[in-house]
C-alpha cells in the first residue's frame, strides 16, 4: 500500500528532522509498505500545495502528525484530504489525549493511540488486505470508539532506524532545537522512550505511563556511526525525556563512541535531569564528544517545583549544572513562567537563580496546559482551551497569584536579564550562523524581546 506521512506547515521556529515520522516509515516499509514522507514544515508547503504531492505519490492512505500547537493547520489540511477521497489517519499527543474531541473536530478516519509504528502498520495491513480494522488495538475507527490498548514494545531495538533516506538531515534548515549549535549537518536520535517521573504540566507521564524503555548502547552507536558514514553529519542531538535517567546507559554509549573513535560532537537539547548527573558521568560524555547539555530546571522557587511535582531541590540543580560546567560542558536552562502558585516575587526568584548558576543559556516560556497533562485534567482545562493561540509565547492561563501584566513582562524580563550580560549574549553570537537569522529573528518576536519596551 502506497503511504503518505505528513507534517503540516505551521509557525514554529525549530525545524528539525521528525524522528517519530521516520521510525512509522522504516517499520511500514519492513512490513512491505511504500512510504512517502512530507514535511511541509522543511519544505514550506502550504495544505494545497501537500494535497498535491500525496496525489502525485497516489497515496492510499494519509498519515498526518498533529500536535496541538498546529491543530487548526491539521484540521484544514484533513479537510482537503477527505475532499480528495483519502483515507486520513492522525498521530500524535493531539489524538491520543483527546480522541473524541479530535475526531469529533477533523471527522478523520482512524486515530492511532500513543505510539504509532506497529499499530499503523496493522491498519496498513488490514486495508491493503480489506478487512476490518475495529479489531486493531491502540486503533480508533468511526465504528470503534474504545479500542484494546496497545502495549508498549519493550525491546526498542526491534525498530528498524528512522527512514534517513526520506528526513534527510542534510536537507534541513538550520533551525535545530536550542537554537544555535556548533556543527552543521546535524542529526536527532533517541536513545529510550518515556519519563518515569510526574511532573504536573508534562504530557510524558501519561503517554509513558511512567516507564522508560531503552535501545541497546550498540544499537544507539550503531545509527551515529550509519549517520556519520553515510550523511556526513558533524553533531547528534539526543532527544530522550532524560539520557542519563541510568546511569549505565549513557556510560556505555560514551565508551562505545571513545573505543570505536567516533569523533563526532553531541548534545542534549531536550534536556536532562540534573540530579542524574556526578563528575565520572560528565567528563566521560565530555570526553565522548559532548559539549552542551540542558537541564528542565522551570523555576527558582522551591514551592513552585513542589507544586508541580518536580521532584528535586534547588541544591540538586544547582549543583547538576555545576557539575556539568566544571567538566567543560556548555549549559542552558528551561523554565517556565505561569506554573501553579506563581507570583511576581517568585517570578524574580527564577530570574535571579537563573543569573546566579553557572548558565550560558537560558530559555524561559510561559506555560501552556496541554492535553495529556495532569494539569489539563485537574484544572478540567479542554472548554478553556483556543487552539488559536501560539504556544508557550501568549498567556493562557493567569494563576490567581499573579497579575496578567506581570506574567506578559516576565519572559521579555528574564531574557534581557540574563543574555545582557557578557558571557552569556557572546556565548550565543558565536554560534550565530548567517543562515539563522530570519529564525532568530522570529525568536526574539516571539519572545517579545523585539518591541518590548517594559
Amino acid at each position: 500500500m502506497k503511504i503518505c506521512i505528513v507534517r503540516p506547515n505551521y509557525d514554529s521556529h525549530i525545524v528539525a528532522p521528525p524522528l517519530g515520522m521516520g521510525y512509522v516509515s522504516s517499520y511500514l516499509k519492513s512490513r512491505g509498505h511504500e512510504t512517502k514522507i512530507i514535511d511541509g514544515l522543511n519544505l514550506g508547503l502550504n495544505n494545497d500545495q501537500i494535497l498535491q504531492e500525496c496525489k502525485n505519490f497516489g497515496a492510499k492512505l494519509v498519515g498526518v502528525y498533529v500536535l496541538s500547537a498546529f491543530f487548526l493547520d491539521a484540521i484544514d489540511l484533513i479537510n482537503k484530504l477527505h475532499n480528495n477521497e483519502m483515507r486520513v489517519v492522525l498521530g500524535g499527543t493531539q489524538p491520543t489525549f483527546m480522541p473524541k474531541y479530535t475526531m469529533d473536530k477533523t471527522n478523520a478516519d482512524f486515530l492511532v493511540m500513543g505510539e504509532a509504528e506497529t499499530t499503523m502498520a496493522d491498519l496498513a495491513d488490514a486495508l491493503d488486505k480489506n478487512i476490518s480494522c475495529d479489531t486493531i488495538p491502540g486503533l480508533i475507527t468511526r465504528t470503534n470508539l474504545n479500542p484494546a490498548e496497545r502495549p508498549f514494545t519493550d525491546n526498542l531495538d526491534e525498530f528498524p532506524f528512522p527512514d534517513w533516506e526520506q528526513i534527510d538531515p542534510t536537507k534541513y534548515k538550520k533551525a535545530p532545537h536550542g537554537g544555535f549549535i556548533k556543527n552543521y549537518p546535524y542529526a536527532p536520535i533517541v536513545s529510550t522512550r518515556g519519563c518515569p517521573y510526574r511532573c504536573t504540566f508534562c504530557a510524558s507521564p501519561k503517554l509513558s505511563q511512567r516507564k522508560i524503555r531503552f535501545r541497546s548502547p550498540e544499537n544507539v552507536v550503531a545509527e551515529i556511526k550509519l549517520l556519520k558514514e553515510k550523511f556526513g553529519i558533524k553533531e547528534i542531538h539526543f532527544e530522550d525525556d532524560n539520557l542519563t535517567l541510568k546511569r549505565d546507559h549513557a556510560k556505555k554509549i560514551c565508551e562505545l563512541l571513545i573505543e570505536q573513535n567516533i569523533k563526532v560532537n553531541w548534545a542534549c537539547p531536550n534536556g536532562i535531569r540534573a540530579d542524574k548527573l556526578d563528575d565520572e558521568l560528565a567528563a566521560l560524555m565530555k570526553k565522548a564528544g559532548c559539549y552542551y547539555v540542558a537541564f528542565g530546571i522551570e523555576s527558582g522557587n522551591q514551592e513552585i517545583l513542589n507544586n508541580v511535582k518536580k521532584d528535586t531541590t534547588l541544591e540538586k540543580i544547582e549543583q547538576g549544572v555545576r557539575i556539568a560546567n566544571k567538566a567543560g560542558i556548555m549549559t542552558q536552562g528551561f523554565f517556565i513562567f505561569g506554573l501553579p502558585g506563581e507570583t511576581e516575587q517568585t517570578i524574580e526568584n527564577t530570574i535571579q537563580f537563573a543569573k546566579k548558576i553557572p548558565l550560558t543559556r537560558a530559555q524561559f516560556l510561559l506555560l501552556d496546559v496541554m492535553p495529556g497533562t495532569e494539569l489539563w485534567d485537574t484544572m478540567d482545562y479542554e472548554a478553556k482551551k483556543d487552539w488559536g493561540v501560539k504556544s508557550y509565547h501568549e498567556v493562557t492561563w493567569v494563576p490567581p497569584t499573579v497579575s496578567l501584566e506581570a506574567l506578559k513582562n516576565a519572559v521579555p524580563r528574564a531574557f534581557k536579564q540574563f543574555y545582557l550580560r557578557p558571557k552569556q549574549f557572546f556565548s550565543i553570537v558565536r554560534f550565530i550562523r548567517p543562515q539563522q537569522l530570519p529564525f532568530l529573528f522570529k525568536r526574539l518576536l516571539a519572545y517579545k524581546i523585539l518591541g518590548n519596551k517594559k
